[in-house]
This record gives C-alpha cells, structure tokens and sequence, in this order.
C-alpha cells in the first residue's frame, strides 16, 4: 500500500530527526545519528514525530472525514493541532512562525487561502512537510496543490517546490525508473507549466542537476535540494534518511520529506522494523494510512 509506504516513510524520517535538530553537520559528522534516539533537543522520548508528521496526518484526517479536500476544515485541523495537541504523540513542541502566524489568521477569521504567508521571508519549508498526501489523490491539480501549500506558505516559490515535490512522488507512484530519471521527468513538468515564472531561476541548481554541495536549511531551495542530493546518492531508505538527517540543522523535516519519497520508492518493508516500532502511535497512523487509501481509491 503506497500511502502507508510513503506516510510511514516520512514519520520515521521526521522522528530519526527530532532529537538533533539544530545540531551541525560537524557535530553529527562526529557522533551520526544511526537509529532512533530519545532525549536530544527537546527532551522527547525515543520515536517522538515533530510538527512535520502532525501536520501531514491533519491534512489526511480532514480529507477522510470530509471526503475530500476542503480548506477551512484542514486549517481547523492544523489549529487543533496547535492548540489542544491533537496529532502530537505528547504535546505540540515546533512549529514554524509562518505556520503560526497563517494559524493566528484562520483563527481570526480570515479565509483560509488568505492565511498564509506570501512574502520572501515566508519561504521555509513548512508546506513541503506536509504536502505527501496530495500525490496520492488521483487527478490531483496543481492548482489545488498550491491552495494546500498556500494555507500557510502563499509565496509561489514555495507552492512551485510544493507541486515539484509532488511531481515526483508521483511519477515515482506510477513509473518504474531510476531516481533521477524521476526527478527528471517531474523537472520538466514544472518549466514547461510554469515557463512564464521569474521564479524558476531558483529550481535552477535542481534543473540541472547541480547538487554538489548542499545543506540542511529551514529555507524551502535549500530543504529540496538536500533531500534529493541524499536520493540520489543513497541505495536504500535508511542510507537516504540517515544522509538527509546527519546534515545538520532542519534534520526532522529534511529527514520527513526525504524519508516520505524514500518510503514510496524503496517500500514499506525496506524501512527497518526497530526504527518503525519505536514510534508511539505507530498503529494509528496506519490506521488512517488505511482510510486515506480508501479515499484515494473512490
């Protein structure tokens, strides 16, 4: 089943990240991280998922229980999230200021395609995190990829390196190819789709396949390059997360986004069981794993 695949994929990625968030690649180049740690930056226990796996499983809860995707209730759910720990295996501990700020709107009242951040600086990669759910829909438009996208992060920067992402996923969803040759093809959707944007001189380095020195970072560019630089010179799922994480820095959510593309392409069972089972929560998570598959296949 790809959705459970690619969700627990991104879990683990997210929850092999947590505890060294912050930390720098010198740090872990001396002490990598190589399985599930507890503890760490936020004093979590072992297996804990951050704001990356909370706001990918509203999403997905929003759409199974209304059957579809609708704006405000995923902003209801994000808020839940934030305000009464729904989705965190403990309480709420990270979130983004563009995340919360978009939040603060919804909760004001604004409409929920009007929330998010559209400024240079709103660029992080907080709607990336989040955004797998929608390559499993079928027929899934751009144009809904980037309203997802925009409820918190509106710059097209940002919904550009949304739908990218999801180009791949999905190409990786339905062709049997090589890495690149996925990255690839899903490039050349997105300069022909969006070929009058002055905003794809910043996919340039991906474009090209330029990806020789690249970091972790909270900023979107630099959060996609590193997940596909560890992609692609990795040969399994737990070579490519641990790559992604030990860079340093954003390592839950570089760790979720590359683990949630490791997960569809490599499988379910290429992810180490130990790593799965110490997740807290991990059977709710299939759970709705299940129920958005449904959906998905309607």
């Amino acid at each position: 089943m790809k959705v459970k695949d690619g969700i627990t994929g991104l879990v683990v990625g997210d929850a092999l990240g947590v505890p060294v968030e912050f930390t720098s690649k010198e740090v872990l180049d001396e002490n990598p991280v190589t399985g599930m740690r507890g503890n760490g930056t936020y004093n979590m226990p072992k297996g804990t998922w951050s704001d990356d796996s909370s706001m990918t499983l509203a999403t997905m809860q929003s759409i199974v229980q209304k059957d579809g995707i609708d704006y405000e209730d995923i902003m209801n759910e994000f808020s839940l999230f934030v305000h009464e720990d729904k989705y965190s295996q403990y309480h709420t501990f990270d979130y983004g200021n563009t995340t919360i700020n978009a939040i603060i709107n919804f909760d004001n009242g604004i409409d929920p395609l009007k929330c998010g951040g559209a400024g240079e600086r709103d660029n992080g990669n907080g709607s990336l995190m989040r955004i797998l759910p929608m390559a499993f829909i079928p027929g899934i438009d751009y144009e809904t990829i980037e309203n997802v996208s925009a409820l918190t992060h509106a710059h097209e920067r940002s919904r550009i390196a949304c739908v990218l992402y999801i180009e791949i996923a999905r190409s990786m969803l339905s062709e049997d190819l090589e890495i690149l040759e996925h990255i690839e093809s899903a490039c050349e959707k997105i300069r022909d789709y969006y070929s009058d944007s002055d905003e794809l001189v910043h996919f340039k380095r991906i474009f090209e396949n330029d990806l020789d020195e690249v970091e972790s970072s909270g900023y979107v560019m630099k959060t996609l390059e590193c997940v596909l630089k560890c992609l692609l010179t990795t040969s399994s799922f737990s070579e490519a997360v641990l790559k992604a994480v030990n860079y340093g820095k954003d390592t839950d959510t570089v760790g979720a986004i590359c683990g949630g593309l490791a997960g569809i392409y490599y499988g379910f069972d290429d992810i180490p069981s130990d790593w799965i089972s110490d997740i807290p929560q991990i059977d709710e998570v299939f759970d709705l794993c299940n129920d958005f598959e449904s959906f998905c296949k309607k």
